[in-house]
């Protein structure tokens, strides 16, 4: 069989661990030469493939392929860029096969969430329509964990162990001021439609009188009344009341309480800042001083406090992708199989593109207290293995050092561009 090259990209928001990911794919490639040609990397993702923008991974050391593996964001850039059917735009799908054949490019590896894998999906569905010989594989990532049939999602563990770690210390901040300042503290944390990320904040709490001491998901219909008067309670009672708040917590009505008025690439609603709406009704209705604070970025970005539990995942499954391929798979997504909580265990399974593809995972209400405002000890069974060890980057003069590659670009071939 003739040694053909793949392509590897990078696919939405990005995490803190996808780089290992990235690194897992290639030097599980470099292994097997004598089957895998190059791997190119996607500029900006799927875009980097439409636009014939191609990074030549081969150009850099193994070292430095070694180093994404403790290098958070995306190295080759990312994009939020859904393909539409091959109905809708052969155009799209025809440019595609054409910067594949002039590439020589037979396995196609999309590292994303949701919105990912279904364009991993069109195109491994693109492969037999159009006659063309790629293997596709989806690559799980995403700091919500809304992806179904894996255990967890690589990049969540990591997002987790920050926001358990943040309310934290935080909580110790305003329980020392409390008496004469501030007390009220409200987090946002991401997570648009599932609140797994607000749900690991739980993982701070280890007794009666801990924080946070209200959580606020996506799958609860937000209650004012409640959730003021839990505020006044844990006030009186502890001296101080600290929130976690999803950005995706919405009124009865499914509105949001943060709804910006706008979306985005993907056709989801822009969310703004709920963190400051939550703050402000406590303040109007109470008249306690608050601080809030956004996590926004610095959540999926804090590398230096990833979980090594994370990295190991992320990792894996670049691997496996690999392995995959070289099987003979294709429209396939590897996935996290747990085999055990205590000790916890796992291994790596599998799961075809069209059971993930456009699929959010929701908490399980069994994961959240009755009263809607917590986790439970399911929940925290579940969570807590996801956190565990450390993986610090190494560092130099008091920063760590990340890698960045140099990304050189692969010569193009064709002659004509495409407008995206």
């Amino acid at each position: 069989m003739e040694k053909r090259n793949a392509f590897y990209a990078q696919s939405g928001g990005v995490t803190a661990v996808i780089n290992a990911t990235a690194c897992g794919v290639i030097e599980t490639a470099r292994k097997h030469k004598n089957k895998i040609g190059k791997v190119y990397a996607g500029r900006n993702g799927i875009i980097g493939a439409l636009t014939e923008d191609l990074i030549d991974t081969s150009k850099e050391s193994a070292s430095d392929i070694a180093a994404l593996k403790h290098t958070p964001s995306g190295a080759f850039g990312s994009c939020r860029y859904k393909l539409k059917s091959v109905e809708e735009s052969r155009e799209q799908y025809e440019r595609l096969i054409e910067v594949f054949k002039a590439h020589n490019i037979g396995y196609f590896f999309y590292n994303g969430g949701g919105d990912s894998q279904d364009t991993s999906l069109k195109v491994s569905q693109l492969s037999k329509k159009m006659g063309y010989p790629i293997q596709c594989i989806g690559i799980p990532k995403t700091v919500d964990n809304d992806l179904p049939i894996t255990d967890n999602c690589p990049g969540f563990g990591s997002v987790a162990k920050y926001v358990a770690v943040s309310i934290k210390e935080a909580a110790f901040d305003v329980k020392s001021m409390a008496e004469t300042s501030t007390k009220v503290f409200v987090m946002e944390v991401m997570g648009r439609h599932a609140g797994w990320i607000a749900a690991a904040s739980g993982l701070a709490k280890e007794q009666e009188g801990d924080a946070p001491h209200i959580i606020l998901f996506p799958e609860i219909p937000f209650d004012k009344k409640l959730v003021l008067k839990r505020v006044k309670e844990c006030v009186e009672k502890y001296g101080f009341c600290v929130i976690c708040v999803s950005e995706g917590t919405r009124f009865a009505d499914g509105k949001f309480l943060a709804d910006a008025g706008s979306t985005d690439a993907f056709g989801h609603k822009q969310l703004g800042g709920v963190a400051p709406v939550i703050a402000d009704m406590i303040k109007q209705e109470h008249g306690y001083k608050y601080h809030w604070a956004v996590a926004d970025y610095l959540q999926r970005a804090a590398r230096h406090i990833a979980s090594k539990t994370d990295v190991d995942h992320a990792y894996a499954v670049g691997k496996a992708a690999v392995q995959f391929a070289l099987q003979g798979k294709t429209a396939v997504m590897p996935t996290i199989v747990r085999t055990s909580n205590k000790p916890y265990k796992w291994k790596i399974g599998s799961t075809t593109l069209a059971r993930v593809a456009n699929v959010e995972k929701m908490m399980p209400r069994n994961y959240i207290s009755k009263d809607g405002l917590g986790i439970t000890e399911r929940c925290r069974t579940y969570l807590a293995p996801l956190i565990k060890g450390e993986s610090y980057p190494p560092y130099k003069e008091g920063l760590p050092r990340y890698i960045q590659l140099k990304n050189i670009q692969v010569p193009k071939i064709l002659n004509t561009d495409f407008k995206i």
